[in-house]
Parts: C-alpha cells; structure tokens; sequence
C-alpha cells in the first residue's frame, strides 16, 4: 500500500507540472514548459520528443526519443500508416487497455463483451501482433512490449487532447 501511495503521489507532483488539459501550451504564456525549454537548448533548430515512465505490472516501463523536426518533416510518413491503421479502431484500444490494465489472457478477454466474438477478438489480436503493439508472452496470454509501452500513451494522449 506504501508503495501505490508513493506512486500516486509521483504521479500527482508530475501532473501539477504539466499545463492543464484545457489550456493549450502553444505558446507558452505562464506556464512551466520545461520540456520545450530542453529541446530548445539541445536542438536549437527545433525537435519533437516525447518519452515516459509508467508502471507496468511489477516493473517498469521508461522510454523517451527524439527526432529533430526537419528529419521528421522530411521522412516517409506513409510507412507509419500500418502502425496508426491497428490502432484505428475502438475495439483494439479497448483491447490494448484492457491487457495494459492487468487482463491477459484470451479467455478473460473474451469475457469482455465489447471486445466482440471470439473469432473478433483473434482477429484484433493477430492486426495488433502484426503491427508490434502487442506480443504473445505464452500460450494465450499477452503483454504490450515494453518499448510499446510509452509510445501508446502518447498516441493515445494526443487523440485525448483537444
């Protein structure tokens, strides 16, 4: 119990020091972006970066990376389309949380409803193996791949964000 108390705690000081949901960052005016003063100073000629630390069942998942903004205006975004396309759909994301939440295997996932048949949920499982944001970690059962991890919640973040 400490040790959720402590990991709320933490989660509750780093929220306190983003900018609220409702008041967009463009710009800058009285808040701590703390982030963007970073990239700045490392990439003077602009960067876009996003990473995290997020408690993953008994561990741990950190990851961060960064692209200079040039590079990333300039690369082939149609390669991302397969990535994106997986995520497309309400039912993978319910799916995805569901398995990021603590229910792992096929069969408690079938008991999910929403999730859709059992022949609609291997065919939801198999797109998101094809597209790495899930992996088999045993006879039925699933985990997203720690370096997966972050990444989907940034996705997911910046579909939340209005």
């Amino acid at each position: 119990m400490d040790d959720l108390e402590r990991r709320v705690s933490a989660l509750e000081a780093a929220l306190a020091r983003l900018a609220p949901p409702d008041r967009p960052a463009a710009g800058g005016e009285g808040l701590d972006l703390w982030l963007v003063d970073a990239l700045r100073e490392r990439h003077p000629g602009g960067a876009v970066a996003f990473g995290g630390s997020v408690g993953v069942g008994k561990g741990e998942a950190s990851w961060q990376w960064t692209s200079d903004a040039e590079s990333l205006r300039e690369a082939d975004w149609s390669s991302a389309a397969g990535v994106l396309d997986a995520l497309a759909h309400p039912v993978r994301l319910r799916l995805l949380q569901r398995v990021l939440n603590g229910t792992v295997s096929t069969a408690d996932l079938a008991l999910d409803d929403a999730l859709g048949t059992t022949g609609q949920l291997h065919h939801h499982l198999r797109a998101l193996v094809a597209a790495g944001w899930l992996q088999s970690v045993g006879r039925g059962t699933w985990a997203i791949p720690a370096p997966r991890v972050v990444p989907l919640l940034v996705v997911v973040s910046a579909g939340l964000a209005r």
